[in-house]
């Protein structure tokens, strides 16, 4: 008879599957939780950036800039989200406007763990050299 040694035995063991299964499946829960913030996020930047080129060529006032963002938001379905949470003012010159966005979005991954994206950065009118 043939002895089997470890160093003859192929294949992954049912203990290497389940890890493997395991960590595929966190993997795929992080995946969804993270991406479409980062997407989100990645739009608004667009959003902001358009709105804020076409509040400083009309020399718009911070107050019509922030409720300009707020319809822009209504329309593009992000009810949750308004333009005073979302970002600051670091010039409110009419014609020289300025923002930096900072916000953050929860995510539950299970339980009672969430997933906490922070978003923070300067936003450039749209067509800008800065």
């Amino acid at each position: 008879m043939r002895r089997l040694s470890l160093s003859a035995q192929r294949g992954a063991s049912v203990t290497s599957i389940m890890f493997f299964v395991i960590a595929f499946a966190v993997a795929i829960k992080l995946f969804i939780a993270i991406v479409p913030a980062q997407i989100g996020d990645y739009q608004l930047n667009k959003v902001l950036s358009a709105q804020l080129a076409d509040a400083n060529a009309n020399k718009e006032s911070p107050k019509q800039f922030t409720e300009r963002v707020n319809k822009q938001l209504a329309i593009n379905a992000n009810y949750d989200a308004k333009a005073e949470a979302l970002f600051v003012f670091t010039s409110k010159t009419p014609g020289q406007l300025a923002i930096k966005k900072q916000y953050s979005k929860t995510n539950n991954f299970f339980g009672n763990i969430d997933i906490v994206s922070r978003f923070e950065g300067e936003i450039t009118p749209k067509g800008s050299t800065d």
